[in-house]
């Protein structure tokens, strides 16, 4: 298990969402367990800074639900009875769609998110590719009370080495630049899932890393995890 996960090994830095004065702007800076522990000031530090946090050009269904404290990129399309709330970016170039929910999230240039995705508390690359009725967890089951949870978020490798500690006991994931997946996924809470990974179908899987180039999918009752061909 590393004792370091940089953010900047999953994902790019965003190029053309207007975010370069702000703590967004170089994530290859940041640790892991720094950037959620700092993240709300982080965050904040950026509304103060932007001309305009919604960006004129973005695409908003009049049905989608839109927080006072979103920003919003570049030709970014939210579709129909979708929230984004609480903190979240959507970079340049992001699709959002039907019916999605996005919590305190950070979602990279030119993602698409299917319909019916929910996520929270996770960060999303570049020209990832999400499909329909994805859900990344952020909170863990095991906590006495879900609605005040207390129970750090870990990420176990393979082998007996000590768990990567996030810090924080909100954590969903942090997905790699062109990660595609299946339909029907659970995630979290607590992954990391490299560059150019593919998730199959139906996998239900948290509290883990995931190699860059790998294809994860379900063989019940074992899940496999295997170095990508192509």
């Amino acid at each position: 298990m590393p004792e370091s996960i940089r953010i900047g090994d999953y994902v790019h830095a965003p190029a053309t969402s207007g975010l370069e004065a702000t703590g967004y702007a170089k994530p290859g800076e940041f640790e892991l367990s720094d950037f959620l522990t700092r993240w709300d000031v982080l965050h904040n530090d950026a509304l103060q800074v932007l001309p305009e946090r919604i960006h004129p050009t973005a695409q908003i269904h009049p049905t989608a639900i839109i927080g006072d404290d979103v920003i919003i990129g570049p030709g970014v399309r939210v579709h129909e009875f979708s929230t984004v709330r609480k903190q979240s970016v959507l970079a340049a170039g992001v699709s959002i769609g039907f019916g999605c929910e996005v919590t305190h999230s950070f979602v990279g240039e030119n993602t698409v998110l299917g319909h019916q995705v929910g996520i929270g508390h996770s960060i999303i690359g570049t020209n990832a590719h999400l499909s329909a009725n994805l859900v990344i967890a952020a909170i863990s089951l095991w906590n006495y009370d879900m609605r005040t949870p207390v129970k750090e978020i870990v990420l176990h490798g393979p082998g007996d080495e000590p768990p990567y500690r996030c810090a924080t006991p909100r954590f969903g994931g942090l997905i790699g630049d062109h990660v595609q997946t299946g339909s029907m996924i659970t995630l979290g809470p607590g992954i990391a899932v490299g560059r150019h990974s593919t998730i199959a179908a139906s996998v239900c899987m948290g509290s883990s890393i995931v190699p860059a180039d790998s294809v994860v999918r379900s063989s019940t009752p074992k899940l496999v995890i295997e170095r990508r061909r192509i």
